[in-house]
């Protein structure tokens, strides 16, 4: 058979190293679990740049191989799939979870070292569905794949889309739609809520977990004097670098739930997430959070919220003594506001194109903000206006609150005009996933079974801070977005 029809069994020569490091963890942790069954199979997305980097060579094999493959049909030669339990604070609320529609093929090893899983999402029932089909429809996998891709090419720490494949089945939500399956690439799939399971099952099983997560993602305190204290805070200083970087480009999760937060410092879970156009703290996309918990302001609050929630559950690894392994941890947690505010403040003197640090830059900053929230200034384009030569042209730049902050912040970069500018342009995207475009290229993608607008979308988020002619309507934010929702279909 020629190799560009092989299929995966017959040659394996798509370069998968798997090593399944997880699965050695205690069972408790996870149970073993085989993709469903599914009736044709078909590639939507393919992310051959990506497997590139993991050393897959997707091009060796044909549709139907690759399609069979990403849809679980044929697994890869050492895969060895479990679904993962873990708990989560959701909205609050503590609950039991688990992987209802996803299965963790296990650990690929890349021609860098470094390990990854990968994971279906989709893929049937596994014992954590709870009642659910453990299936997933075509709109949301394609929202995941283009939104971690763009958030990718932001340069923020993210889960990564390597395929989306349709099953040719239908699944039932408010109607039928179209079911898909999403691999979706990740550092790990740990979470603070795979803590607070593990807290709740046995002493050796969070030891067991925190050692392995500790040796995973922060080798270099393997050895470290309280390094139980010392994995905490590492967690929490990754956690308000990422935080601080969804701020600066406007990104509003939707659904940071304690089962939505990776100890590796990635984004994980684009369920209802959506990217701010006008600039307002109080900015909420999501249909169920009605009470703005995780709206675009609130991000950094939450994000403290859930640290003090994985505390509690490394309170009898870092000491024998309650009361002084809580003043340990709460003595680290104290420590968060700050460490945001240190992330978010540099990347906004980038944002701004300033070069060194001064004492006033905050409400520098701060006064752009207001500016933009009382004129209702679009986020992405107020920022990328500023990064062009020359003071920026339109009847809003005219105001005369905006004109007096203009003239303080030239004051600020003084002489140094051209390196500013080039700083500002290289942070300040020109183009993001603009809600309204998301939505386009996914009723195309559903309706008509027309990819080419979700590809031509995600040519545009490639390269974000190049401003390209034939992608600039790609920058205008829609007339009106007042009443937009988003849905927790992933």
């Amino acid at each position: 058979m020629a190799t560009s029809t092989a299929t995966v069994a017959e040659h394996g020569i798509t370069g998968w190293r798997f090593d399944n490091t997880y699965a050695r963890l205690p069972e408790d942790l996870f149970t073993p679990t085989q993709p469903a069954k599914v009736r044709a199979p078909r590639i939507a997305l393919l992310n051959h740049e990506l497997a590139d980097e993991l050393g897959l060579d997707l091009r060796a094999i044909s549709p139907d191989a690759a399609a069979a493959l990403f849809a679980g049909q044929e697994l890869p030669p050492g895969a060895g799939p479990i679904a993962q339990a873990y708990a989560g604070h959701q909205y609050g609320g503590f609950t039991m979870l688990g992987d209802g529609r996803a299965i963790l093929l296990g650990e690929h090893r890349t021609p860098a070292g470094r390990l990854v899983d990968i994971q279906f999402k989709g893929s049937g029932r596994t014992r954590f569905s709870r009642g659910g089909d453990g299936r997933a429809a075509l709109g949301p996998m394609l929202r995941e794949y283009v939104i971690s891709e763009a958030m990718s090419a932001l340069g923020v720490p993210t889960t990564r889309s390597l395929a989306v494949v349709t099953t040719g089945e239908p699944v039932y939500r408010s109607g039928a739609q179209k079911g898909a399956v999403l691999t979706r690439v990740a550092a790990s799939h740990i979470r603070v809520g795979t803590f607070e399971y593990a807290a709740r099952r046995d002493p050796a099983t969070l030891r067991a977990l925190a050692d392995y997560t500790i040796a995973r993602h922060y080798p270099e305190l393997v050895e470290a004097p309280q390094k139980y204290l010392a994995f905490f805070r590492a967690v929490s200083d990754r956690q308000a670098a990422l935080v601080a970087r969804w701020q600066h480009v406007g990104f509003v999760h939707g659904v940071m739930n304690t089962d939505n937060m990776a100890v590796s410092g990635e984004t994980i879970d684009y369920g209802p997430c959506a990217f701010m156009n006008a600039y307002d703290p109080a900015t909420v996309f999501s249909s169920i959070d009605s009470e703005g918990r995780y709206a675009y302001g609130n991000q950094p609050n939450i994000a403290q919220w859930n640290l003090a929630r994985f505390a509690e559950t490394l309170l009898t690894l870092i000491g024998p003594d309650p009361e002084a392994a809580v003043a340990a941890a709460m003595g680290v947690l104290n420590e968060f506001p700050a460490r945001f505010e240190g992330y978010w403040l540099a990347g906004m003197r980038k944002k701004l194109g300033l070069q060194t640090d001064e004492g006033g830059d905050a409400e520098l900053v701060q006064g752009l903000l207001d500016w933009m929230q009382k004129s209702r200034a679009d986020f992405t384009n107020t920022f990328r206006d500023l990064s062009a030569d020359g003071p920026p042209t339109g009847e809003r730049y005219q105001d005369a609150d905006f004109r007096a902050w203009y003239t303080r912040w030239q004051d600020r970069v003084g002489p140094s005009a051209a390196p500013a500018r080039e700083l500002m342009r290289s942070v300040n995207p020109a183009v993001i996933p603009r809600n309204h475009r998301v939505e386009e290229a996914l009723a195309a993608a559903e309706q008509r079974d027309d990819l080419t607008v979700l590809n031509h979308l995600l040519s545009a988020l490639k390269l974000p801070f190049e401003e390209r002619d034939e992608f600039a309507a790609y920058r205008t934010p829609p007339v009106d977005e007042c009443g937009y929702r988003t849905f927790c279909g992933t």
